[in-house]
């Protein structure tokens, strides 16, 4: 241990932080092996149709992709610290190892470590870095493998054409990687914003960035992509929708479980004498015994602060010691769990109306578009109308001749009449 102050002091950031740029490794590092493991999966299954294959590979990576980013961040979110026990009653692992708890201010700023870190660390490395390097890369690679003599790529360059010159990039690979890419990136921006409010605008600065990165790799590094026509962005759209429906209920969740929002309204509110948060904190302590410790838990040196404690305070909403029921949950726990849950359910409620008023308001389609279209509409069905009557007119007109002609055939016509015998004498 260091024995500079400034850094004993910021000793558990550092600790942190280093196990934030730990698990960013890891992370990188399995999001390869889960693309791997996707495909065979898929393959496994094996669609009937390129286009079922696609989505199902699609579905498959971003759930693997997704739960390997966000899983740590979820961890500190939602379960670090709430499945440690209490004093005298610790929860342990291995039955020598506690589980871990938070800092005494809660795990908000540990969060945004961990989501800043991951989210910066992606798309700086994977992202960017990645994307170009990569490919240079691997036409390192084929030119050492090549073992060709400068005068002999001379001559290849000048009797090769440009087309067959672009054959030896690197071919192009899809538009999965770029959505995917996207879809974790509005993942990072939207489930927890709330405890990392610049998450929005560090994505902002990487797309301007990524933009110019894609220019030159789809210039420079990849083939020419064979133009496909498509009718939408397929599965994107309803991956895209479920994010933004979870990340509604994760923040709420993230507001009034790890943050301390809800208890300090319900202190303000309920159990301030002056309705002001004078007492919040020793609101927020309990008491415990140190006689009540368990064998082998207690501290090791009790003497350490020069005087004997026999009462000390620990963070959570339980019963004293002298009570009839010890240790046991208060009557402000459940009061503030009440709120965390009732704030939840009108958050989500309010933001969803919201945005479904918002969608109501801004239409899919610009007045002017849909206004074009109608008119392209109506012109359509004139000539089809137009074209309906030609048709009609021709089949009329052919009725009319093939009446005509049959009229024609049936009729009686003239012929000369015979002359008798006698008549033909008295001439």
């Amino acid at each position: 241990m260091s024995s500079n102050p400034t850094t004993r002091s910021n000793v558990r950031l550092t600790v942190k932080t280093t196990a934030a740029i730990i698990n960013l490794v890891v992370i990188l590092i399995l999001d390869e092996v889960y693309g791997a493991v996707a495909r065979w999966l898929t393959a496994l299954e094996v669609p009937k149709t390129d286009k079922s294959f696609e989505e199902r590979l699609i579905f498959k990576t971003f759930i693997l992709k997704f739960v390997n980013a966000f899983t740590p961040i979820i961890y500190i979110a939602f379960f670090r610290g709430r499945l440690v026990g209490r004093p005298g009653s610790y929860l342990y692992v291995f039955e020598s190892y506690r589980m871990e708890e938070c800092a005494h201010g809660g795990c908000l700023m540990e969060l945004c470590i961990q989501l800043s870190i991951t989210m910066l660390g992606k798309q700086l490395i994977q992202n960017n870095l990645f994307e170009i390097g990569i490919p240079k890369l691997k036409k390192l690679i084929r030119y050492i493998k090549s073992k060709r003599s400068a005068f002999q790529e001379e001559e290849r360059e000048k009797k090769l054409q440009r087309y067959e010159t672009d054959f030896f990039l690197e071919p192009f690979a899809g538009l999965t990687p770029e959505y995917m890419e996207m879809i974790i990136q509005f993942g990072f921006v939207t489930l927890f914003v709330a405890s990392f409010p610049l998450a929005p605008l560090f994505a902002l600065l990487n797309n301007i960035i990524e933009i110019r990165l894609d220019a030159k790799k789809f210039v420079a590094e990849l083939r020419r992509p064979v133009a496909a026509r498509a009718k939408d962005i397929g599965i994107w759209y309803n991956i895209l929708r479920g994010v933004a429906k979870i990340a509604v209920i994760v923040n709420a969740f993230v507001i009034s479980f790890t943050s301390d929002f809800i208890p300090r309204l319900v202190y303000q509110y309920m159990f301030s004498p002056d309705g002001s948060m004078h007492g919040f904190v020793n609101h927020t302590l309990s008491y415990f015994n140190v006689s009540h410790f368990q064998n082998g838990t207690a501290p090791l040196e009790p003497e350490i602060l020069g005087f004997s404690v026999d009462i000390c305070r620990y963070k959570d909403y339980r019963e004293p010691p002298w009570s009839p029921t010890p240790y046991e949950v208060s009557k402000q726990f459940w009061a503030v769990l009440a709120a965390r849950l009732a704030f939840v359910i009108v958050f989500q409620n309010v933001v969803m109306l919201m945005s479904d008023v918002v969608d109501w308001i801004i239409p899919d389609i610009p007045k002017d578009i849909s206004v074009q279209i109608h008119k392209e509409k109506i012109l359509m069905v004139d000539l089809f109308m137009k074209e309906e009557q030609g048709k009609l007119q021709v089949l009329d007109n052919l009725t009319v001749d093939g009446e005509k002609e049959n009229s024609s055939a049936h009729s009686p016509q003239l012929r000369p009449r015979a002359v008798s015998h006698t008549q033909s004498n008295s001439f």
